[in-house]
């Protein structure tokens, strides 16, 4: 018999839910990228997605592996340190770009954070109003 038929049912459990909710987390970010209206808004969810997507596959790896090879097994936390951390510094960049393209074509991007200060304070705020 193979290992992978040995695994005992609190350990495929475990890793089938966190399999599944890392698959469900980046495909909320995937939804989120294409649910969204404008450029601001739709860099920011495939970010949360990829984030918390991948650290829960990354752990059901580390657990699985570490059962079916029978010592601990963490050079999956280098795939995770390295998606988490370039993560944001692409949406970062991707943001600065986009807004000084626009910028420097003369546009006034709505951001995401006028929006919400239109919402919530619609008469005091300091942007021009929008119709």
């Amino acid at each position: 018999m193979s290992p992978e038929q040995d695994i005992p049912l609190w350990l495929a459990l475990g890793v089938s839910i966190l399999a599944l909710l890392g698959a469900f987390l980046t495909l909320l970010g995937t939804i989120g990228l294409v649910r969204l209206q404008s450029f601001y808004q739709r860099i920011h969810a495939p970010t949360l997605g990829t984030s918390y997507g991948t650290a829960s596959i990354v752990i059901a790896s580390i657990l699985f592996f570490s059962y079916v090879e029978t010592r601990p097994v963490l050079h999956e936390v280098l795939i995770g340190i390295f998606i988490t951390a370039t993560t944001p510094v692409t949406l970062m960049l991707l943001g600065r770009a986009a807004l000084y393209r626009d910028r420097a074509e003369g546009k006034d991007p709505v951001l995401p954070a006028d929006e919400q200060a239109d919402a919530v304070f619609p008469i005091t705020s300091s942007r021009p109003h929008r119709q």
